[in-house]
């Protein structure tokens, strides 16, 4: 429970009634009600500050449960009886004392005298007289607000009335609090939830990089959300080859995260059983056809390196070019057919290069050529191209060359690169 601020526009005494003073000083004490968003905050200075204020001897606040057809006890002030049964403590409305009543009636409920009243519940032994006032917002019952006084017949009229009209703006404000802290709760349980999917994600990418004899191959992903649709995995072969794979979902966030997760399953087992690039892909495609939801799509790039041949053999998925340098300079593969997969059945082409040494070669996804900067200008292939061709080029100094480029824009799309170093 947060410690009580007092309501410095009430005085710490009974209030003089009927005066003009008397609404300034509430219509200002509403506006600071109305200004919390806390739940425990607000109550806690609502039932401290007008106990003090109004000289009660108790006060309290039930909020309505409406599940379970309860009121449950939210904060008390001064009575020992409300403080030993303690928060959650609750009154069913419409069958248990003077709060049970006035949230059944939807009436406020005075007695002057509490040893006549037949629905008043005893609870502090010098309580004489006793209001509890219903808190409704558009008809709907959010609670109920009590004060009890030692002195018999302890609160006149005026002093009634400006309760019921404090208690208006008390209702309004718990109202708010309340739904201000379920959608606190909706979007912390959705931030654990992205947080645990982006957990599950990384997971999914390769721990580390493949050790082949005469290459360097490394990866990285920098997803542009929490969860991004960019993917890249190193898959061991048979007689020493490898699998490389960089796939971009369409879309963005977790279910372009899902969709991820899914291809990479069907994938490696793909590409465990059938040993061509080509073949992998029509094989995955055809079964994205089956399960993939219409309008979603992915492209990819598959390769086999044979460390023992220097050949790569790679077929495309709609996917951009890799980027091959070499003695003879700096080029773009094209591959001859293959659309994205998930769209239509179809069959995909291969191409095969020879990897000197010395050679690089990169994959990557649009999230590094397509980056803009604060003019709008994409980062493109010919930077990329010149990013590759220096001597100190690797995963990372191609990354850092594009968030540099996008000079604090940041990045709109997922950034996923793969470079083998010959």
């Amino acid at each position: 429970m947060a410690t009580s601020v007092p309501i410095t526009d009430f005085p710490v005494r009974p209030l003089p009634f009927g005066q003009v003073d008397d609404l300034l000083r509430l219509q200002k004490a509403a506006q600071k009600i109305n200004s919390i968003l806390d739940l425990d905050q607000l109550i806690d200075k609502v039932v401290n500050d007008v106990a003090r204020s109004f000289g009660c001897l108790d006060a309290d606040i039930y909020l309505h449960n409406e599940a379970r057809g309860e009121l449950v006890l939210a904060c008390a002030h001064g009575c020992k009886g409300c403080e030993l049964h303690g928060h959650g403590h609750s009154l069913k409305i419409g069958k248990e004392g003077m709060v049970g009543y006035v949230a059944a009636t939807g009436q406020m409920r005075y007695a002057p005298d509490v040893r006549k009243d037949p629905y008043y519940v005893g609870c502090e032994e010098t309580t004489l007289s006793e209001v509890a006032i219903p808190l409704h917002v558009g008809g709907q019952l959010v609670g109920v607000f009590t004060a009890s006084h030692h002195e018999l017949d302890a609160f006149p009229p005026e002093q009634l009335r400006l309760l019921q009209a404090l208690c208006g703006d008390v209702a309004v404000a718990v109202h708010n609090a309340r739904r201000f802290r379920e959608e606190q709760k909706k979007r912390e349980q959705m931030s654990r939830e992205v947080h645990e999917a982006r957990s599950i994600q990384q997971a999914l990418l390769p721990k580390s990089s493949p050790y082949v004899p005469g290459f360097a191959i490394s990866g990285f992903s920098m997803p542009a959300g929490a969860v991004g649709g960019d993917w890249y995995d190193f898959i061991p072969l048979d007689r020493g080859r490898w699998g490389l794979v960089l796939a971009d979902v369409s879309g963005k966030g977790t279910a372009a995260g899902l969709l991820m997760s899914a291809t990479r399953g069907m994938l490696r087992s793909l590409a465990e059983s059938h040993c061509r690039p080509a073949e992998v892909l029509t094989k995955l495609n055809g079964l994205m056809l089956d399960d993939f939801p219409a309008g979603r799509f992915v492209t990819m790039i598959y390769a086999v390196l044979d460390p023992a041949e220097r050949t790569l053999t790679f077929s495309s998925a709609g996917h951009l070019k890799p980027l091959l340098v070499d003695s003879e300079g700096a080029r773009f593969l094209d591959s001859e057919r293959g659309l994205p997969l998930g769209i239509v059945s179809g069959y995909f082409s291969e191409k095969t290069v020879q990897l000197s040494p010395g050679s690089r070669l990169v994959f990557y996804s649009d999230g590094i050529t397509e980056a803009e900067n604060d003019k709008q200008e994409e980062y493109g292939a010919a930077r990329l191209q010149e990013q590759v061709m220096r001597p100190d080029c690797c995963t990372e100094s191609i990354l850092e060359d594009v968030r540099a480029f996008a000079n604090g824009q940041g990045l709109h799309d997922d950034a996923t690169v793969i470079f083998v170093k010959s």
